[in-house]
């Protein structure tokens, strides 16, 4: 059996355990699934994962639209609404980017490996740190990492990522990038999303574009999958908005799927530096935003 197939299988399982919280608990709920509007669900769903697929991020999206249409009736329930609603989606954006992009075994499992477990065993340490300064420092990261990546392409900086074709890392590349999805997983559980830098890191560390989407994609579908029970344990979502977002998310991962497989990967790359970008200056205006 080899990494591909063995981390197929752990999301796989990852997939069935929320799959059997998630359907038990709508079957237990059958006359209360909420009053929550499933045809605006489904387009929300839609849109959100479509632009999820591009590598853009689905839950701050998500969020701007269950505020702008009021979708819920509380904003307790977005939290687990965004885990629960996404799951489904985000797995089968990891399973189509994990059979149908190249990436070195060894490359793939261990940087997948690490963010979940830098999800796990971070979480106590990182919720500890300021979590405006942690979006500042990030932003600033990610924007001048932008640059660099635009500096590649456009020639100024030849040694930065022009071109770059490489499907797996070796040696102290391959430590950096196991060691920095750690610190991502960790992040995330400061709400600092994985997406945008893990596709900066992967860029600068010398792999294809291309190879960023199985790579943060399947980090995220594995804590999604096992996370989101426990908010359906609690029952704070929406059980009838996350059904339909659901399946309105399975359509949009579909369309983009097709469009991110079919695009050159300059064009690409140009569209992760742009990813980039817009979740820099997302998070330094976080960072910088005064307390409510």
């Amino acid at each position: 059996m080899n990494l591909l197939t063995v981390l197929l299988v752990i999301l796989g399982a990852g997939g069935v355990f929320f799959l059997v919280s998630f359907v038990m608990d709508v079957v237990k709920h059958k006359d209360d699934l909420g009053k929550e509007n499933p045809i605006l669900g489904f387009f929300i769903g839609l849109v959100t994962d479509f632009f999820d697929t591009l590598g853009i991020g689905s839950f701050a999206p998500t969020t701007l639209l269950f505020k702008v249409t009021k979708f819920l009736d509380t904003d307790k329930k977005i939290p687990g609404t965004l885990n629960v609603a996404h799951t489904v989606p985000v797995l089968m954006e990891a399973f189509l980017f994990l059979t149908g992009v190249k990436v070195e075994g060894v490359t793939l499992f261990s940087m997948i490996a690490s963010a979940i477990v830098g999800a796990l065993v971070g979480a106590r340490i990182v919720n500890k740190l300021p979590e405006k300064k942690i979006q500042l420092v990030m932003g600033v990261c990610l924007i001048v990492t932008a640059f660099l990546m635009a500096s590649g392409q456009l020639g100024w900086l030849k040694a930065l990522g022009s071109g770059n074709e490489a499907v797996g890392l070796t040696g102290i590349k391959l430590i950096i990038g196991v060691v920095g999805n750690f610190i991502l997983g960790a992040l995330m559980m400061a709400g600092v999303g994985l997406y945008a830098p893990c596709m900066a890191m992967v860029y600068m560390l010398g792999l294809s574009p291309l190879v960023a989407f199985p790579i943060m994609m399947g980090s995220c579908a594995g804590l999604m999958a096992i996370g989101s029970p426990e908010f359906i344990r609690a029952g704070n979502y929406t059980r009838i908005g996350s059904l339909a977002i659901t399946v309105g998310g399975v359509i949009g991962v579909t369309v983009a799927y097709t469009l991110v497989k079919s695009m050159p990967l300059e064009v690409l790359t140009w569209v992760i530096i742009a990813v980039v970008i817009v979740t820099g200056i997302s998070m330094i205006k976080q960072g910088t935003k005064k307390e409510a």
